[in-house]
């Protein structure tokens, strides 16, 4: 395994031989071999840090939401302040996404994902000193230092496998990068309530400590593995795209952003997509409210349908992404997908009171195509908008959800607890029913796999 010198690699530097070497072109079509994309072992290694270090982000930003009783008698808040843990995460991403974005293109991604374990680590230490009744302020200044490293998680999936794997692997890689962030989701869900429960303040103070020095350890591990091991790109290009693609990428990032802005199709995807993941952010964040409504002291099984969710979603999360890579029909996975994420919001409205055991079937209905969206929604969004960076578009999709997630939250809160939970369901319900009809109106003309056929 070849490891590769340098912490930054930009694509600017090859140009000239590149140009150099297409003029070697055989009689017959075909470039020297010393000119055709590689894919490099180490890239498998550069994805599971990724995905190590996405997942000790997201474990994070439900931690302590799961076990809302819990922390409000421990510290003496109010339900809308622990849920704030949650909404931090979004509310902070929104406007840190663009300089966030610009860092990851001009400084590549060694040194973002750098900075984002470093926030990450930052983090989790500061909330093992918040561990006592008066101190919630300090773990909410914690939890916003994790939330804060959020824009350098996030953005990153579909820009790793673009300029680490092959076409015909890219979109099982991307799929791979989002299965961490759920795998991080799931831990969140199910970790907390098993360590922390309702108890007397001495014994809730050990468990606290248990919990976030856990969490600590392993994101000071994570740190040293990605200042060792952890590099921006490979020498030579994977594919005859990434390469056109590095040329490209000369133009600036508000040039970009414009150039994006400018596109109808994809401002359809932002939409749809936005909406998808705000209403799982406010299904997500709201769960322990939800399950315990119908059933009472069932805290516990709301963390297990919790992990039923993000388990079910990172099987839907590589099943999708293997079927992109094995069909290349983006824009109809992404209709099929988020179809089944309608239905699955309109079975979980009404048979939510028809058993713990009928939650958990349909919540794995749910999690499988709604979080199964997020990679074909990253890759959609690529071929959408090729040759513009992964990272400024992923970064659009995803600040797109936290304004949706925001919204949706909100709006779900006051109709659950004043109205009714059927009526905040059918709420989520219309707004995915506009989600669909919106990626229904995006073009079918994908750009990234014209540049490959051009190029063979």
């Amino acid at each position: 395994m070849e490891f590769i010198k340098g912490s930054q690699f930009s694509y600017k530097s090859m140009n000239s031989s590149t140009q150099d070497l297409e003029s070697k072109v055989g009689s017959n079509g075909t470039l020297p071999d010393i000119q055709k994309p590689i894919v490099y072992p180490i890239r498998w290694f550069i994805l599971i840090l990724f995905v190590f270090f996405s997942a000790s982000n997201s474990m994070q930003w439900i931690q302590y939401a799961i076990i809302s009783p819990v922390i409000t008698s421990y510290y003496g808040v109010s339900n809308d302040w622990v849920n704030w843990t949650s909404l931090i995460f979004m509310v902070l991403y929104i406007p840190f996404i663009f300089p966030g974005s610009y860092l990851l293109e001009k400084l590549g991604m060694r040194l973002a994902i750098t900075i984002g374990i470093f926030g990450t680590c930052l983090g989790a230490w500061i909330k093992v000193a918040s561990v006592d009744p008066s101190r919630f302020y300090i773990g909410f200044i914690g939890q916003s230092s994790v939330a804060l490293s959020q824009v350098f998680v996030l953005s990153v999936p579909a820009r790793l496998a673009a300029i680490w794997f092959g076409p015909d692997q890219v979109s099982s890689a991307c799929s791979i990068g989002v299965f961490g962030n759920q795998i991080g989701i799931a831990a969140g869900f199910v970790i907390p309530p098993m360590i922390v429960q309702v108890g007397p303040v001495e014994q809730v103070t050990r468990q606290l400590y248990i919990l976030f020095i856990g969490v600590a350890i392993l994101t000071s591990i994570l740190l040293i593995l990605i200042l060792c091991f952890f590099k921006s790109a490979p020498p030579t290009p994977p594919s005859y795209a990434a390469q056109q693609q590095g040329e490209e990428e000369e133009v600036g990032f508000i040039t970009s952003l414009k150039n994006l802005f400018k596109n109808r199709s994809f401002m359809f995807l932002l939409i749809a997509y936005g909406i998808n993941v705000g209403v799982f952010y406010a299904i997500s964040t709201l769960l322990n409210d939800i399950v315990t409504n119908f059933y009472k002291g069932a805290d516990k099984d709301a963390g297990r349908i919790g992990l039923v969710i993000t388990v079910a979603g990172m099987v839907g999360s590589v099943c999708c992404g293997y079927v992109l890579d094995k069909f290349r029909k983006y824009k109809e996975t992404t209709i099929v997908v988020y179809a089944f994420s309608l239905l699955g919001m309109v079975v979980f409205t009404f048979t939510i009171d028809q058993g713990l055991w009928v939650v958990y079937l349909v919540a794995g209905l749910l999690g499988f195509f709604m979080t199964g969206l997020l990679p074909v929604g990253f890759e959609l969004g690529s071929e959408l908008t090729y040759p513009e960076p992964e990272g400024t578009q992923a970064g659009l999709l995803n600040a797109g959800s936290q304004v949706f997630g925001i919204a949706f939250t909100n709006l779900y809160s006051p109709l659950f607890r004043n109205a009714s939970p059927m009526w905040a369901n059918i709420s989520m319900c219309v707004a995915l029913a506009v989600g669909l009809f919106m990626v229904s109106s995006v073009s079918s003309h994908l750009k990234r796999q014209a540049a490959l056929t051009a190029k063979k």
